[in-house]
């Protein structure tokens, strides 16, 4: 695909994961990790093979949450920034991110001393976007408020 026709990200966007009815996650995009991860809590693996968890919505209100349940995709064996393995849940969804809509897997895991909900890693990113490390929220503004009559 030509550069042209790419979609440009910052570093840091707001994210929409509509299947699950979440209109807004702020999300860090890595390309240094191959996997997208999303915060969550309460990870229980269902008797039927799927997994429900508790998405948290929100860094300052951790309380803020939702319930999703999901079908595994696969279990995958993570190593973090400081050599420790980890494995987890994968579950796959519906990543809404510049206009376009797209399949995306996605780790459960505890992000909660982390600056942002959710990161997105390359396989997500492949082939349709290109980051620019010096921006964040090209797709859509961090805060819909309107601006006060008195601001400049």
């Amino acid at each position: 695909m030509p550069l042209s026709s790419k979609i440009t990200v910052g570093w840091r966007e707001s994210i929409a994961l509509p299947d699950w009815h979440i209109p807004a996650l702020r999300a860090k995009i890595d390309t240094g990790a191959r996997t997208s991860a999303i915060d969550v809590d309460q990870i229980e693996l269902l008797p039927d093979g799927r997994v429900r968890f508790d998405v948290v919505l929100s860094n300052k209100h951790r309380r803020r949450r939702k319930w999703i349940t999901a079908d595994v995709v696969r279990t995958t064996t993570i190593r973090s920034s400081n050599g420790e393995r980890d494995t987890r849940y994968v579950v796959a969804t519906t990543l809404s991110l510049g206009g376009l809509k797209r399949l995306a897997e996605f780790t459960l895991v505890r992000r909660e001393n982390m600056l942002c909900r959710m990161l997105i890693g390359r396989s997500a990113l492949t082939r349709r976007y290109l980051v620019d490390v010096s921006r964040t929220y090209v797709t859509k503004p961090r805060s819909t408020k309107p601006k006060s009559p008195l601001s400049p």
